[in-house]
């Protein structure tokens, strides 16, 4: 766990898309086993029903911003540049209607054409591609190995969540949950800053996930920087996770205590006691 292990980031950005590809199989399988969609979901306020549709939305909205069909963000977007958490609820609370009850009955079908759609509009483009995202922020764009990085880990934790309404297993794999730690939180963990309670703190975390990867987390009055594979320094507190464990807790699917009691995280360094800072410092959307 000490040793900082490089990466290729074209391998990885394709272990991803193939990652994407596979989970999206599985998450069509998945909702086909779902006898009622109108039954409650792992989210309290959706239904089945409402989290594949939502799904859909996701994989049209980057597969829009790739260059496919174009989206209408007029009637969707909250107006003005607020705060990330408050944006992104707006436009989940508006993802679930943009589908019609047609769409929403063949909903395995409208996943395998969205997410194929988004897979074929990016292929053998660079990780480092821009791609629009302005639910996220006016202007804002991401590279496109955070961009898919962020639907896989959509789709995992958004399967979990059907399958918890339907009492119906969904394992996350180790692999799947160490690809979008890798590619998409060293972009989002910055942007997921709530910069008022960071005002006036200083705090170093070595993130370290078993197998990786190693993110360093620096908060620093109201900044965030995540850099993967940092060179050595001082940190205030280590955080030691199973890939999965830190996934669960980042998307708040699992409390914090619960992945403790189990193993799956583990706090050490100078300032144990940090821990729980970072998630109440970075909000997840």
């Amino acid at each position: 766990m000490d040793s900082v292990r490089k990466f290729d980031p074209v391998a990885e950005h394709n272990r991803t898309r193939a990652a994407l590809s596979a989970v999206v199989k599985r998450l069509v399988r998945l909702l086909r086993g779902v006898p009622d969609l109108e039954a409650g979901s792992g989210v309290p306020v959706w239904t089945v029903g409402d989290v594949g549709t939502h799904l859909a939305a996701v994989y049209l909205a980057y597969g829009s911003a790739s260059g496919g069909e174009s989206m209408e963000w007029d009637g969707v977007l909250p107006p003005g540049d607020g705060p990330l958490k408050e944006r992104v609820a707006v436009v989940n609370a508006a993802s679930i209607d943009l589908f019609g009850r047609g769409e929403r009955a063949r909903l395995g079908d409208v996943l395998t054409e969205r997410a194929e759609s988004f897979l074929r509009l990016t292929d053998g483009l660079a990780p480092d591609t821009p791609v629009a995202a302005p639910w996220l922020g006016p202007q804002l764009t991401l590279p496109l190995a955070a961009a898919t990085g962020m639907v896989l880990g959509e789709s995992l934790v958004h399967g979990l969540d059907i399958a918890r309404g339907a009492g119906l297993p969904w394992p996350i794999g180790p692999d799947e949950a160490r690809l979008v730690i890798g590619q998409s939180m060293p972009v989002m963990m910055p942007l997921a800053l709530d910069t008022a309670k960071a005002r006036g703190v200083g705090i170093a975390f070595d993130l370290a996930v078993k197998g990786g990867p190693r993110l360093a987390v620096v908060i620093d009055n109201g900044t965030a920087t995540v850099t993967r594979d940092a060179p050595p320094r001082l940190y205030d507190c280590r955080i030691t996770a199973t890939p999965a464990a830190f996934l669960l807790v980042s998307f708040r699917r699992t409390p914090i205590w619960k992945a403790i009691a189990r193993g799956g995280l583990r706090a050490g360094g100078r300032r144990p006691w940090l821990a729980g800072r970072l998630g109440e410092l970075i909000a997840t959307p």
